[in-house]
């Protein structure tokens, strides 16, 4: 296999040509060059490894971007992300079985309104369930919701609000929905994994541990790799 670099694109050649075709999203150079090292060695698929940039917009426009030109079999929204302690402590690894936009909707006299209890759009996108459950059992990660946020949680008010909002949240990030809606408009399959660098809630730099966090995204898809080698979509 060659690992080659190209306009900002890693990307994996040694598939056969029945193997499936992968697109990893990530937001920046840092979080893609962590998941190219897990595809150094042969491997059956193709993966193609872009950083889509920061936030949800410039997410989806990248993965739309990528879909239009090349036919992928799944994307996979990858990188670093904030945990929901103690579900998620730092070092983790988190794999989405609902990818949720925690905050498109309305602010009320009530509270917020999701955008779907407005009449119209969507808020959550559900990756393959066999899928999720086979990766989960090749790393060890924990599975649950991880919530799209356009302004990352800085206090504990913020982070007990998203927790009474999203029970089942384990995690949140800024570009996984973006993915996953510029994958839904292809027909294409999404996944969402995380390797989480700090704990949500109160912004404290000094409890992030970024490093640790990208070696563990690393560690995370090369324990994927046999399992997205062998997948085909139903």
């Amino acid at each position: 296999m060659v690992l080659q670099v190209q306009e900002g694109l890693l990307t994996t050649s040694a598939a056969t040509p029945s193997s499936v075709r992968i697109l990893v999203a990530t937001a920046v150079p840092a979080e893609r060059d962590a998941v190219a090292r897990a595809f150094t060695g042969d491997t059956l698929c193709t993966v193609d490894v872009i950083a889509a940039g920061v936030g949800p917009a410039a997410a989806a426009a990248a993965t739309a971007t990528a879909l239009a030109r090349t036919p992928y079999g799944l994307v996979v929204s990858a990188g670093i992300a904030g945990g929901f302690q103690p579900e998620a402590p730092v070092g983790s690894l988190v794999i989405a079985d609902e990818i949720t936009v925690a905050d498109l909707g309305a602010e009320t006299a009530d509270g917020f309104l999701p955008v779907t209890e407005l009449g119209f759009g969507t808020v959550t996108h559900r990756p393959p369930s066999a899928l999720v459950r086979d990766l989960a059992a090749a790393t060890g990660a924990r599975t649950g919701v991880v919530l799209t946020v356009s302004t990352v949680t800085g206090t504990a008010a913020r982070a007990t609000e998203l927790r009474a909002r999203h029970p089942r949240a384990l995690a949140e990030a800024m570009e996984g929905f973006g993915v996953a809606e510029a994958a839904a408009a292809h027909g294409v399959p999404v996944l969402e994994l995380r390797a989480v660098s700090n704990p949500v809630g109160p912004r404290d730099r000094a409890a992030w541990r970024i490093g640790d966090a990208l070696a563990a995204l690393t560690e995370g898809f090369g324990k994927c790799a046999p399992v997205l080698e062998s997948w085909k979509q139903v």
